[in-house]
């Protein structure tokens, strides 16, 4: 199972300058991927943005998102040459994972209905697709082209259709950030939707899980997924690792349920949280390892 880190992005009033170093940090500590998480109406940094960020300071760590939320995003050609920036500006190292998003907020501020953004997500991926392959052209000629494959997609979501999509049109699943029952069922329904596809090898199930280390890490935790999570945060806090012991207890879960990824997302925008966790992580390192 690969262990990566998340950007401290989405904590309320991180200073944007520390996404540079804790990007370099995290490569340098060995994690395996950088992962962002995506919202609009919140004190956020804007994903892509700051997986730019990450890039110009990292050369072989992979770039994640879990997830975008195309479902309110109204033009998918600007966001196929936003991600193909990314993926150019990272040399190749972007997995963009894809979803609907589920802020009724973000859908109101955007002017985009919340009904049929699922037929919407398809025709985006079609979209995606054909401005990777240069079929756009103007007066000064196509869009640049990326190789056949890039960037790698995956696909979140809880419904039918969204496991289908996963194993039809990507190279896996996004789960949820907590809810292992629920992880366990959606990989389930990947695995047997990929089998029915004829698809070779194994589809990713990728996940994350929040952590708050250090002194005080339960009510930092507590602080944010309360603020991120509104009524809902206590079962993102049942997941939430504050200790090296509960993270190797929660590791070991997730490396049961066959995930093959996980992003670790600290609570804290403090850089210190890179190296705890890095520190952190040897005594959960069986069976699970940090480098890809």
């Amino acid at each position: 199972m690969r262990i990566g880190i998340g950007l401290p992005a989405a904590v309320p009033g991180v200073d944007a300058r520390v996404i540079g170093p804790w990007a370099a940090a995290a490569e340098q500590a060995g994690f395996a991927s950088l992962g962002v998480i995506d919202r609009l109406v919140y004190d956020n940094l804007e994903p892509l943005t700051a997986l730019a960020a990450a890039a110009a300071t990292t050369s072989r760590v992979e770039l994640v998102t879990t997830v975008l939320n195309v479902g309110w995003r109204a033009d998918p050609v600007l966001l196929g040459k936003q991600l193909a920036s990314v993926e150019l500006l990272s040399g190749g190292r972007l997995t963009a994972g894809l979803g609907l998003g589920g802020w009724p907020e973000d859908y109101e501020v955007s002017g985009v209905p919340e009904r049929g953004r699922g037929a919407r997500l398809d025709a985006a991926v079609a979209t995606l697709r054909a401005v990777w392959s240069g079929q756009p052209t103007g007066q000064g000629g196509p869009m640049r082209r990326l190789p056949a494959g890039r960037p790698a997609l995956l696909f979140g979501g809880l419904v039918p259709a969204a496991f289908v999509r996963a194993a039809t049109l990507g190279d896996g699943w996004v789960a949820p950030l907590f809810g292992l029952e629920t992880l366990v069922r959606g990989a389930g329904a990947v695995r047997t939707a990929w089998e029915r596809a004829a698809r070779p090898g194994e589809p990713r199930i990728v996940t994350g899980r929040y952590v708050s280390l250090g002194s005080g890490g339960g009510a930092v935790a507590d602080h944010y997924l309360r603020h991120y999570y509104g009524e809902y945060w206590t079962a993102a806090r049942a997941d939430t690792a504050t200790s090296a012991g509960e993270l190797h207890d929660e590791l070991a879960r997730l490396d049961d349920a066959g995930v093959t990824d996980v992003v670790l997302y600290p609570c804290d925008a403090g850089l210190d949280q890179v190296t705890r966790l890095a520190d952190a992580l040897p005594a959960a390192r069986e069976p699970v390892t940090v480098a890809p």
